[in-house]
């Protein structure tokens, strides 16, 4: 699978800016290599389906009408589409039903910031298109100067995204890493939403949120700072990837598609707009 990575970095305040690149896409004259790869189904269907959660600001969420899906996510989609030479269908539902959802043929792909595990890659493919990381998210100056990277969490109140790699295994690690030092452990809630675990920390529930770097900053700014990235680099930097079925015929042509718009600047161009 290509090695694609995004440049969402860091946040700004262009909340939903414009990026150059069509929001829609699928002519036939803009396909790719990758079209001729495509499954007969599928391009007789003349669409392919990506499922999001829509919580997950910068990647994917909704505009201030409550109805429009944006995101870094949501444009790259539709460009994989049109290197494809179809439609994209973007499918909102919760994060932890999107990989069942491909197994049963649900979804063609899932694209929502999954991070690329070991666990998750025995039941379905990814191609890779974005590196990252786990932070935190505390209140404003970090009273309680908390970390991610020390025993600072012990004791304390995270919230997570249920499915989430935050939610699944590294905060239970740290939670059994601050038992084995004879520190009380961590206090984990998990939502069905990003934006729910996020108003857990703003109302005072929760100490601290636990997600992906680049997001969990974008939705800081978003909030008007009322929380913020604690320092620290990235915890466990690893791969993202657009998920599809286990063996999916569809797997090639998404890669092929990823791997030329990469080359020709599209990937790195919706990055540096949505970071």
């Amino acid at each position: 699978l290509p090695l694609a990575l995004a440049a969402c970095t860091t946040a700004t305040e262009q909340v939903g800016a414009s990026t150059g690149v069509a929001a829609t896409a699928g002519s036939a004259e803009k396909a790719g290599a990758g079209a001729a790869l495509l499954p007969q189904d599928v391009k007789d269907k003349g669409e392919i389906s990506f499922a999001h959660d829509a919580s997950y600001p910068p990647f994917e969420y909704f505009d201030k009408d409550n109805t429009t899906m944006i995101g870094f996510d949501v444009q790259l989609a539709d460009a994989i589409a049109g290197k494809l030479g179809l439609k994209a269908k973007h499918v909102n539902t919760g994060f932890d039903t999107i990989l069942a959802g491909l197994s049963s043929g649900k979804f063609d792909a899932g694209m929502s910031a999954f991070t690329i595990t070991p666990d998750r890659s025995k039941s379905v493919d990814f191609v890779q298109y974005f590196s990252g990381g786990t932070a935190i998210a505390v209140p404003k100056g970090n009273p309680q100067k908390l970390s991610i990277d020390d025993l600072s969490l012990c004791g304390h109140k995270v919230s997570a995204q249920k499915g989430s790699i935050q939610g699944l295994n590294q905060m239970p690690a740290i939670d059994q890493k601050c038992k084995a030092a004879g520190k009380a452990g961590l206090t984990i809630s998990l939502y069905p939403s990003q934006n729910d675990a996020n108003l857990a920390l703003t109302s005072g529930r929760v100490d601290a949120i636990a997600a992906d770097t680049v997001s969990l900053a974008y939705q800081g700014k978003l909030a008007n700072g009322t929380f913020e990235l604690a320092p620290g680099k990235p915890y466990e930097p690893a791969a993202g990837g657009i998920a599809l079925a286990k063996n999916s015929p569809l797997t090639p042509a998404v890669a092929e598609a990823v791997t030329e718009l990469a080359a020709d600047g599209t990937l790195k161009k919706l990055g540096e707009a949505w970071s």
